[in-house]
């Protein structure tokens, strides 16, 4: 009984500092911004503020405001297809058809955008998807009469931005869940005459399910906040929730709706992970 205590307490000695730790830079945080999406006004200085629920109301007064909340799920959407395309099968690859010293190579390269600033990397992508840039001039030495890529300041070019961004953790979740699957269970199915595309959909794909769930969560509640891919590549196309959110936090110093927008974005998140759980909890840990 007092060596159970014991490893209690030493479990609790260990984990309470990140607890503590959590609570301090995430909960407080939260907790004083909530504060504020119920106040008229920042209390800075002598000015006095009230509590009012207007801050959320005008949320759903004002359609621009739920026009781009949902543009925002859509561009969380689109980058989590996009990173699913991309990712899947470069995981499959370097889980099943690259050994040794190139699949180190590989993983260099999928990580190597967290090495750099971000910002950096997005403002690199105004240098491609520019008319007459580099790429441009390449691709009409070769071909002449090939159209010119002239995607800066469109949707597309977010999208490709914030796939760029994301993309790794995509590859590196799915990675793990393929990397774990045995071998054998797939040359079994084609023992038995399965072909490579069933193998693949009734073996592969189902047991790989955990970590394409992991990178769609790890991608999609990040993406639908973004802002600064928005505002560097898409222009006019920029105007999302995250944008709007920003704004009024840097330019008009209106924190109370700022934060009432965040809270109202936090609160889509939930239930659609609420919606989801059944799902998650059914794949999360595999088949």
């Amino acid at each position: 009984m007092r060596r159970a205590v014991r490893q209690r307490l030493t479990i609790l000695g260990l984990a309470a500092p990140a607890y503590v730790w959590l609570a301090l830079t995430i909960f407080l945080p939260l907790s004083a911004m909530f504060y504020f999406s119920f106040l008229t006004l920042v209390p800075w200085g002598t000015r006095e503020a009230s509590f009012t629920l207007g801050q959320y109301a005008a949320f759903f007064d004002k359609s621009v405001y739920r026009v781009n909340a949902w543009r925002s799920l859509q561009l969380g959407l689109h980058v989590t297809l996009g990173c699913l395309v991309v990712g899947f099968p470069a995981a499959l690859i370097l889980a099943k058809h690259v050994r040794g010293r190139w699949r180190e190579a590989l993983f260099l390269l999928i990580v190597l955008p967290f090495w750099s600033n971000g910002l950096i990397r997005t403002f690199s992508w105004t240098m491609v998807l520019r008319r007459d840039s580099l790429v441009d001039r390449g691709l009409h030495a070769i071909w002449a009469g090939a159209p010119s890529i002239d995607l800066l300041f469109t949707y597309p070019a977010i999208i490709i931005g914030l796939v760029h961004a994301y993309v790794p953790y995509m590859i590196l979740t799915c990675y793990i869940s393929l990397q774990a699957i045995d071998d054998s269970l797939v040359e079994a199915g084609r023992s038995l005459g399965a072909s490579p595309v069933t193998a693949f959909l009734r073996i592969t794909l189902p047991l790989s399910l955990p970590g394409v769930l992991a990178g769609v969560v790890l991608i999609f509640v990040p993406a639908i906040g973004s802002f600064m891919e928005p505002r560097i590549l898409g222009g006019t196309n920029s105007i999302m929730l995250g944008t709007i959110i920003e704004d009024q936090f840097m330019a008009l110093n209106n924190w109370p709706f700022g934060a009432a927008l965040s809270f109202i974005m936090l609160g889509i998140v939930l239930i659609l992970m609420a919606a989801s759980y059944p799902l998650l909890r059914r794949h999360g840990q595999g088949f």
